[in-house]
């Protein structure tokens, strides 16, 4: 488990906006209280994960947003210089990365190399508007959170397993192979957090801790995972990115073959087919991933705009609270110091979307969130237990919201690259398999 104090938990509340609020060990009406609105009005939550980037890069100058246009690299400024989606190469992202690009608070260490750019100031970079139109319509015409942090200071896997289960057991590094968690050979380590920026020795990345989706089993509330394949000939043996994949009692039980599906893709055709389930994760193919480096694409944002399209289109668009963000900062900069809550985190802002009928037009939220929000979120919908993790000590994402409001019909964004194109890049290899 995370070894999180007790006072760094009151540390935590002092910094994630919204520890007040109703319980969400609650239930429904605890003692003739009234329900809480979300749980009135929404019934599907979903979470789509994109890649690596930070605010400052992803959404520079986007109106009421806080981002800028140069950074400090010691003591020298330099100017944030243009970089298409679809180019660039990864970063250095690690825990240990992080530690130097964080040098205590003053986010003056970004500059290092990077394979096949000699360039050491490159992640000192941002996405021009004209790649990322989807994005910047879904965030003007909703809600756009410019204080939306990593929960950890490193790469995917561990922010992966915060965002299922508000904790990583420590690790805080990717495994070195994949697939990840409990599919991995029996070599492959994960590192775990040290003093200082350090790295301990690994383990085995196979753990056992509660999930969100062990709360909704036991309150009979449908859930989904979907995620790429590794192997796309056997496309239900395993995922990258994957991270229920990582918790033994879900790889091993019947969980895994009724709720984690592959490819991610059919997330689309099961929107059109009227089938949404109460909480879905989606989790990107690597060829539209924002993911920087080589394979990357500029679709990223054409296929989360295509998610969120269909599900405008559906009937379930009334009742639905859409949740963009990025796992990870990918190593690029951001200006904003994280709070520090605990060993883990916070690490540096990610950009966060809020798509919903409910969702409060054109309004850029400044209250701190992280990925327990959205499992506190969760929480709230489903008048759940708390998992006592992160999700304990984080804000409830409800400044985000006008439950007041009248649903709107969705206005779909325009795309360039429509569903038929990723199904065709990724199609079921059993269209048969059941969900």
């Amino acid at each position: 488990m995370v070894r999180t104090a007790f006072g760094a938990a009151l540390l935590g509340c002092a910094f994630l906006a919204g520890c007040g609020g109703s319980s969400p060990n609650s239930s429904a009406n605890p003692q003739g209280n009234p329900p809480n609105p979300a749980s009135e009005k929404i019934q599907h939550v979903v979470i789509i994960l994109q890649e690596n980037r930070t605010v400052d890069n992803l959404f520079n100058g986007f109106p009421g947003a806080d981002t800028v246009q140069s950074g400090m690299n010691g003591s020298t400024s330099v100017p944030l210089q243009p970089v298409y989606l679809d180019q660039g190469s990864d970063l250095d992202h690690s825990h240990v990365g992080w530690w130097a690009d964080w040098d205590g608070g003053k986010m003056d260490g970004f500059a290092h190399a990077a394979p096949g750019y000699p360039d050491q100031n490159l992640a000192y970079s941002y996405v021009p508007k004209s790649q990322t139109g989807a994005y910047w319509t879904l965030a003007q015409a909703y809600t756009f959170a410019d204080h939306m942090f990593q929960p950890n200071t490193g790469p995917s896997f561990p922010a992966h397993e915060y965002m299922i289960a508000g904790q990583s057991a420590d690790a805080d590094e990717d495994p070195t192979s994949t697939p990840w968690g409990c599919d991995a050979p029996s070599t492959v380590t994960v590192s775990l957090i040290g003093p200082n920026g350090t790295d301990l020795p690994g383990v085995y990345p196979c753990f056992d801790y509660q999930t969100i989706a062990d709360l909704l089993d036991h309150q009979h509330v449908s859930w989904r995972f979907y995620a790429p394949p590794n192997d796309p000939a056997a496309p239900f043996n395993g995922s990258i990115w994957s991270a229920f994949q990582a918790v033994k009692h879900i790889r091993k039980g019947s969980d895994w073959s009724k709720d984690v599906i592959s490819p991610e893709t059919k997330v689309l055709t099961d929107v059109q087919n009227g089938n949404l389930a109460g909480v879905t994760w989606v989790v990107p193919g690597g060829d539209f991933s924002d993911h920087p480096g080589a394979g990357s694409t500029a679709k990223g944002p054409d296929w989360v705009a295509d998610i969120v399209n269909a599900i405008g289109a559906s009937p379930f668009w009334n009742s639905t609270a859409i949740f963009v963000t990025w796992d990870d900062f990918g190593g690029w900069y951001d200006h904003v110091p994280p709070p520090q809550v605990d060993n883990m985190g916070l690490g540096f802002r990610v950009p966060l979307i809020v798509v919903s009928p409910y969702a409060k037009h054109g309004y850029v939220s400044k209250a701190t969130h992280e990925f327990g929000s959205i499992l506190h979120y969760i929480e709230e919908v489903y008048n759940l237990p708390s998992l006592g993790t992160r999700d304990m000590i984080s804000d409830d994402l409800s400044d985000c919201f006008d439950y007041t409001q009248t649903p709107q019909p969705y206005t779909q964004v325009p795309v360039t690259f429509k569903p038929s194109h990723f199904i065709h890049l990724n199609p079921p290899a059993d269209p048969d398999h059941p969900d």
